[in-house]
């Protein structure tokens, strides 16, 4: 349908090429609340120690990732490739749960996290 153009590598490509900006503009909020939020002594050791639970949320996010896989089994079709038999069937059964359960999680989180961070003592008063 679109000649070979758009396949597998060309979808990859593409999504490395907009979720590179993308994630640049997403933390803008976060390096405002963190500035709000940091006691005015200790903004720079307050902002290093946010950028290490960014990276530290980012490899959480990874094994997240492959655990919620291996709760909700979602396969695709797999052809043997001289044979053409099916080797594995296609089961998009969990898909809708998988879905529901991520986006609750990446609401519920954040939400949550910003809340014992407004509670904590460390928080600058207004």
């Amino acid at each position: 349908m679109t000649n070979g153009i758009v396949g597998a590598r060309f979808i990859a490509v593409v999504d490395t090429m907009l979720e590179s900006p993308l994630g640049q503009i997403a933390m803008i909020p976060l390096l405002a609340w963190i500035a709000r939020n940091a006691p005015p002594d200790l903004k720079a050791t307050f902002f290093a120690v946010m950028a290490s639970f960014v990276n530290l949320a980012l490899s959480a996010s990874a094994l997240f990732t492959k655990y919620m896989n291996q709760i909700f089994i979602v396969t695709r079709e797999v052809k043997h490739p001289q044979t053409g038999a099916i080797t594995t069937p296609a089961d998009y059964s969990q898909l809708g749960m998988l879905l529901i359960s991520v986006a609750l999680i990446g609401l519920i989180a954040p939400l949550l996290t910003v809340l014992i961070v407004q509670k904590s003592p460390l928080r600058t008063r207004d």
